[in-house]
């Protein structure tokens, strides 16, 4: 074995060859079959994995490319911009967890909202993204949330909001972040009492404070396959509780039986699935 060792860096450096291994990011393993699968067929697949159809996390841009019509979406709010109201340390100050966010990602913060077209259809449409400090719910994004609400209800137009919160509401703001759960509520409220329709999407995951705001009050809820949807996670509850829980507790599957998700919809048919729903009810 130290022969062939040895005979092969010889020939690398007689030749001056490049040994070459495989590119960075080409593969990935999928977090539910485990299975290693080319990464280019699980993009081209809108992110679903080829051999077991697990959903893959969808950066929020990617989302509106896959959802909306062909450059339709027009952002809004833009401008706002968050803050560190108290002055906030963890690991590292707020204030600069924030800056490495939005170098990361691209996003000023974890909501993205405006108006576009849905096959032709005119609606309102925001999301909460997973990848900006796990989609948590700050004064930015729940002031994002607020005005896209308050603008499909001056506009008559339908409302979609699709929810990959994991973080809930933002623990760096404290009780700012809370009341964001109240105001989005009292905004759907006034947007329901005025006809509009809204149609609300979980995908994995829908944690915290925004599972229980605006996340739940959907005129209709859809939610993608094994969806993890809940308050606190299922570590937490179980230790709570201090009981076994029913399999699958926490997933769409599990919630869509009890009744808190009206249906479970394939990522590959959710943007006529919505078409569908809005035509049907005259949104």
């Amino acid at each position: 074995m130290s022969r062939i060792k040895t005979d092969s860096e010889s020939w690398q450096q007689k030749t001056g060859a490049v040994k070459r291994g495989v590119p960075e990011g080409l593969w990935t393993q999928c977090p539910g079959c485990k299975a290693t699968v080319f990464q280019r067929s699980v993009d081209e697949n809108q992110r679903v994995c080829p051999e077991c159809d697990h959903h893959f996390t969808v950066p929020g841009r990617v989302r509106v490319e896959q959802l909306l019509d062909e450059d339709s979406f027009e952002e809004w709010f833009t401008d706002l911009q968050p803050a560190d109201p108290l002055g906030f340390v963890d690991k590292k100050p707020y204030a600069d967890r924030l800056k490495a966010e939005q170098k990361r990602t691209g996003l000023s913060e974890a909501c993205m909202a405006g108006k576009g077209y849905m096959r032709g259809r005119p609606l309102v449409f925001a999301l909460t993204d997973s990848d900006f400090i796990m989609g948590s719910m700050g004064s930015v994004v729940g002031e994002k949330l607020t005005r896209a609400i308050e603008a499909a209800t001056e506009m008559k137009l339908p409302l979609i909001i699709l929810s990959g919160s994991g973080g809930g509401a933002r623990m760096h703001e404290g009780i700012l972040s809370l009341m964001q759960m109240g105001k989005t509520s009292a905004a759907l409220a006034k947007f329901r009492k005025a006809g509009g329709l809204y149609i609300s999407i979980l995908t994995n995951p829908t944690m915290g404070g925004v599972a229980a705001s605006f996340a739940a009050l959907g005129d209709i809820i859809l939610a993608e396959p094994k969806a993890l949807i809940g308050f606190a996670g299922p570590r937490v509850v179980k230790a709570t509780v201090n009981e076994e829980l029913p399999p699958g507790f926490q997933t769409s599957e599990f919630l869509l039986e009890y009744g808190f998700v009206d249906r479970i919809v394939h990522r590959h048919n959710l943007r006529s699935e919505i078409a569908r729903i809005i035509d049907y009810c005259g949104g």
